[in-house]
């Protein structure tokens, strides 16, 4: 049925898959968003006709008209979201509807048609389908998967595109930072915003990424693993990393992450997170905390723990804090236990070794 929630889809095996043994030796040693699948999910969408054309079809390069809207004027969006191994082999999905409904949310800042949520699971499920074996069964191992879509109409003109090209991909992955989990430096930026008010950072778009890149180097070149980016206005409140969202634990038990203003991407995991923290007792706030409050907070004692939070990297500790003016150490510089029991609760969810009080876990296969 052409155009509505769901779609039939037309799959097309690819001909020279990868090999058995070939696929196996790739996922001894995955890393993170460096080797793919055989398949990919293509799905079309026209103004006036809707979304058509549902495709799993062998991964291959898209071909692009040098005049198509998305190159010019940027209308993209993407997600991502994780598939484990079951401890009885078969394949689940962690939140794939939040996935859904952000994607949702992000078309309509963007100005681009909206997938349909059925649509965006059943795509899912057909990809997940066809590359089953390329879940891994490490544990440490998940298939991240990369649902994406772009203006695909060719025309130069600054209008909202009528075409779009709605894809799938898929990548085994390990951990997304080297070495495992341990705790991780920071560069805060003080030259660079990553989104202002009325902008897009509640947006998942390729554009918010862009605009964190040369951040990122500044804090690679300080050896810092990652950015923290503050708001766009005052440059004082804390809003988010060059891709996750942030976390502190105070001595009294209480739990604080930067308010949902615009400016910071709703994280699944982070709304994952504050539920987790509530059930685990801990007083959750949603409230501004300015950089000088955290220096101030960290030399104290009175902050005894940070993390970053986000699906490529779970829960990661943060263990120093650098700026131009110097740095300073969180706690004891190590992961602390309120983040490592809410890493342990959330990834046990996850993976299926821990119980699902709210039904977050999406049986696929």
């Amino acid at each position: 049925m052409n155009g509505g929630e769901t779609l039939d889809f037309e799959v097309r095996p690819n001909p020279a898959p990868v090999s058995a043994a070939e696929r196996s030796a790739q996922l001894a040693n995955p890393g993170f968003g460096r080797i793919f699948t055989d398949h990919m999910v293509t799905v079309r969408y026209a103004e006036g006709k809707g979304w058509y054309d549902a495709r799993v079809e062998a991964r291959a390069p898209i071909p692009m008209d040098p005049a198509t809207a998305v190159l010019h004027y940027a209308q993209e969006i993407f997600e991502g979201l994780k598939a484990y191994r079951a401890a009885d082999g078969g394949v689940t999905l962690f939140r794939p509807d939040a996935n859904a409904a952000r994607f949702r949310q992000s078309a309509a800042r963007m100005a681009m048609a909206p997938v349909p949520e059925q649509l965006f699971l059943d795509a899912l499920s057909e990809l997940i389908r066809i590359d089953r074996d390329w879940v891994p069964s490490d544990p440490e191992g998940s298939l991240y998967l990369r649902p994406f879509q772009y203006a695909s109409e060719v025309f130069l003109g600054v209008k909202p595109s009528s075409e779009y090209l709605f894809l799938i991909i898929a990548s085994p992955v390990g951990s997304y930072f080297k070495g495992g989990v341990k705790p991780v430096s920071v560069w805060v930026s003080r030259d660079y915003t990553r989104a202002a008010p009325g902008g897009t950072g509640a947006a998942k778009c390729g554009g918010n990424y862009a605009a964190s890149l040369v951040a990122q180097a500044e804090a690679i070149e300080h050896g810092c693993d990652q950015v923290v980016f503050l708001d766009a206005v005052e440059q004082r409140y804390v809003d988010e990393l060059g891709g996750m969202n942030v976390f502190f634990a105070f001595d009294d038990g209480t739990l604080l992450t930067p308010p949902l203003t615009g400016t910071i991407l709703p994280g699944i995991t982070r709304e994952s997170v504050l539920r987790l923290a509530a059930d685990q007792g801990l007083t959750v706030r949603e409230e501004l905390y300015s950089y000088e409050q955290w220096q101030a907070d960290a030399r104290s004692g009175r902050l005894r723990e940070a993390f970053a939070c986000g699906t490529a990297a779970v829960i990661t500790p943060i263990g120093v804090v650098r700026d131009r003016s110097g740095e300073f150490t969180i706690g004891d510089g190590t992961a602390g236990k309120v983040t490592m029991d809410l890493r342990e609760r959330l990834v046990g969810i996850q993976r299926g070794t821990s119980p699902d009080p709210h039904g977050w876990v999406h049986r696929v296969l």
